[in-house]
């Protein structure tokens, strides 16, 4: 059993629907005080208001550094500091590259890699007040591990996160604060609902473990990195998909 995080102040951003929600909700239920920030005040206030617990939301814009040090100050002070920031905002618009301008190549970067490192600048203050700290990205195995054409850029930004939590480790390291990443698969999330459960059965089939992840599966893994049983962990990612990046091919699958 993991030590609790009764009461412990947590910040999700992207944290109104998806992985960010299930995220959220795990640690609303392990009795933390988790604010919810995204750009869509009614989507936030409808998670808000369904995730059991204590959760309050902020309006943010995780790519722009005023809004995103003032939703972070808004919170601790709130909260009565901070003690866990998952970084979590992430925008995957699927266009391929002949078709893509290059200002939406931009705003992946900016939603999925610029605002890590900004949410981590902003925490930094209070992970020191705090005497430590803990920080989850939100990574994938697309870009890192796979492919998928139409999400170059997101890939792009994916992989840049892993890159950018090995030197934050050694530099947040001083304030006594780990940062680490989960790498989600195929998760069920609302995107994936209007998509067709035969898309969805032949997106299961692909996957050892015969099932679509659960958003909360990515929610516990952030949790296991928040603790103080990984204390001892900082720099490093961990893989949640159902084995899905492990069949060398199609007939690896058929002979399960």
């Amino acid at each position: 059993m993991l030590t609790s995080l009764k009461g412990k102040s947590v910040i999700v951003t992207g944290g109104s629907k998806g992985i960010g929600r299930g995220i959220a909700t795990v640690f609303a239920r392990q009795g933390a005080k988790v604010t919810l920030a995204a750009r869509n005040e009614a989507d936030l206030k409808k998670a808000a208001s369904e995730i059991e617990g204590d959760v309050r939301y902020e309006v943010c814009d995780v790519s722009d550094w005023d809004s995103v040090k003032k939703m972070i100050d808004s919170t601790a002070e709130a909260q009565g500091g901070l003690h866990v920031l998952c970084a979590n905002a992430g925008a995957f618009p699927q266009t391929k590259m002949v078709d893509m301008d290059p200002s939406e190549w931009d705003q992946v970067m900016a939603t999925n890699l610029r605002s890590s490192f900004l949410c981590v600048k902003a925490a930094i203050p209070h992970f020191e007040k705090a005497g430590k700290g803990r920080v989850v990205i939100t990574s994938s195995i697309t870009g890192p591990h796979t492919g998928f054409p139409g999400w170059s850029h997101y890939g792009a930004s994916k992989s840049g996160q892993l890159g950018f939590i090995k030197t934050a480790a050694m530099e947040l390291s001083r304030y006594n604060t780990t940062i680490n990443a989960v790498m989600p698969g195929n998760i069920y999330t609302e995107g994936l609902q209007d998509l067709g459960q035969d898309y969805l059965d032949t997106m299961a089939a692909s996957i050892p473990l015969k099932r679509l992840g659960d958003v909360e599966d990515i929610g516990n893994a952030a949790l296991f990195f928040a603790s103080d049983e990984a204390a001892y962990i900082t720099g490093q990612q961990i893989v949640i998909d159902g084995g899905q990046i492990l069949p060398e091919s199609l007939e690896a699958m058929e002979e399960i």
